[in-house]
């Protein structure tokens, strides 16, 4: 064993198959939630939900939030998180609509690799905007590992992984639907 770790791999001893997702935004800004498949690969999902970041700390607080992204597109080609218009609710109230990122701006970018080490936790990153000066608002963050299980084409859920194991903390599900 001691030879394994002394060789300097890169790459995990054990292969990690959980879904990362991280939900960021400036305290006075809307939420954004970036979805990786590896936490050092750049996401494969990034929407801003329409939804200040005060407002999801505040369901974040009754320790059960379930986020739903229903889109109407009819392309049963794609797979559900390739669509691009997205019905957003929180805990069954629909709070507006959304559309999925092609392109990450500099913003989600600088969280991303701020965050490429961090496996889960929840916390404030120092910002600075381009001319390295610090900006008005602090950028949070919520980091976790998820479990990934798709019903169908049609249906896909996160929920999210409690390292202890015990059922204390915030429970937070993402599904993500098509209806046609």
């Amino acid at each position: 064993m001691v030879n394994l770790l002394s060789r300097g791999h890169r790459k995990p001893l054990l292969k990690d198959f959980a879904t990362t997702g991280t939900i960021f935004g400036f305290r006075k800004g809307r939420v954004f939630l970036a979805i990786q498949e590896d936490p050092h690969c750049l996401p494969t999902f990034i929407i801003e939900l329409p939804m200040l970041t005060s407002a999801l700390q505040k369901e974040m607080a009754s320790e059960t939030v379930r986020i739903a992204l229903e889109s109407e597109t009819k392309t049963p080609r794609k797979k559900v998180l390739e669509e691009f218009v997205w019905g957003i609710y929180c805990n069954g109230r629909k709070i507006g609509y959304s559309i999925r990122r092609k392109n990450m701006s500099e913003e989600e970018m600088y969280v991303i690799d701020a965050l490429r080490g961090v496996s889960m936790g929840a916390g404030v990153l120092p910002f600075r905007d381009q001319y390295e000066q610090e900006t008005e608002g602090e950028m949070t963050y919520m980091r976790a590992r998820f479990d990934r299980v798709v019903g169908s084409k049609d249906s896909e859920a996160l929920y999210m992984i409690n390292p202890e194991g015990s059922g204390q903390g915030t429970e937070l599900s993402i599904f993500f639907l098509r209806s046609h």
